[in-house]
């Protein structure tokens, strides 16, 4: 009897493996969390926006790793929407594709604003001197426009498009796609302003009008990942209570 009690204690526990729906809803959280590690590239990018850069010998370290943390952010964004293609689309299929699009063409936007400020590097590490001085404003201007059209503006699409889908599914809390979609005007409002010289990229108006988007993007990346897909959304959508049930594991 004490042998077989020994072997009961001992025996591993059954683990309950998580639903597929989980596991979506896991990934795509990570994966819009890990958009916001980019936040840094403003002070990095600082060296390169002060007068004289392209003819300094300061180190490029943070230009570079600002690339690479924009190029991470690009590769993440079109990984969001890949992921919830296969949920979204039981939704409305049509949007989920558009989604998938519009995330695409952000990052193709990102790939030419890093593009852009690389090639102002490797002018510099050439000893391109003052002649490149004038290449190097024309490229960073490149960057600033690029980035209002990619980083700035594709995320008003994309707000409207995974508002949309989310609002209409309740696969999480209204209160998230509403506060996005709330933010979509705002910041269209603002980056009009910048595009007609009202106010610079980098002022107060463009920051304060990005908050209700950021703060959608980040909430629903963190209740992804802590919560998952909620039950009611997943059974409008045709997946069965016990599915909905598991995925909350």
């Amino acid at each position: 009897m004490a042998s077989a009690s020994a072997v009961s204690r001992t025996k591993a526990p059954t683990r309950v493996p998580m639903a597929p729906h989980r596991k979506t809803s896991l990934a795509a959280g990570v994966l819009y969390l890990i958009t916001f590690i980019s936040i840094p590239t403003l002070a990095l990018y600082g060296p390169i926006r002060e007068a004289g850069y392209m003819v300094g010998t300061g180190s490029d370290t943070g230009v570079i790793v600002g690339g690479i943390l924009e190029l991470i952010v690009a590769l993440a964004g079109v990984g969001t929407a890949v992921v919830l293609f296969s949920v979204l689309k039981k939704q409305n299929e049509t949007l989920a594709v558009g989604l998938i699009g519009s995330r695409i063409v952000e990052a193709a936007a990102i790939f030419v604003g890093i593009g852009s400020l690389l090639t102002m590097v490797t002018l510099r590490q050439d000893g391109a001197g003052a002649d490149a001085t004038v290449v190097g404003d024309a490229l960073l201007a490149l960057y600033d426009r690029v980035f209002l059209l990619g980083q700035s503006t594709m995320p008003i699409v994309n707000a409207l498009l995974l508002g949309t889908l989310m609002y209409q599914s309740r696969l999480v809390p209204r209160l998230l796609p509403i506060l996005g979609l709330i933010g979509a005007p705002l910041l269209l409002a603002a980056n009009t302003g910048i595009l007609f010289d009202l106010w610079d990229r980098t002022s107060a108006i463009p920051a304060i009008a990005f908050i209700p988007i950021a703060i959608w993007e980040f909430s629903l990346g963190a209740y992804l990942v802590v919560k998952g897909f909620r039950p009611e959304g997943l059974a409008r959508l045709g997946v069965t209570s016990s599915q909905a049930s598991e995925s909350r594991g």
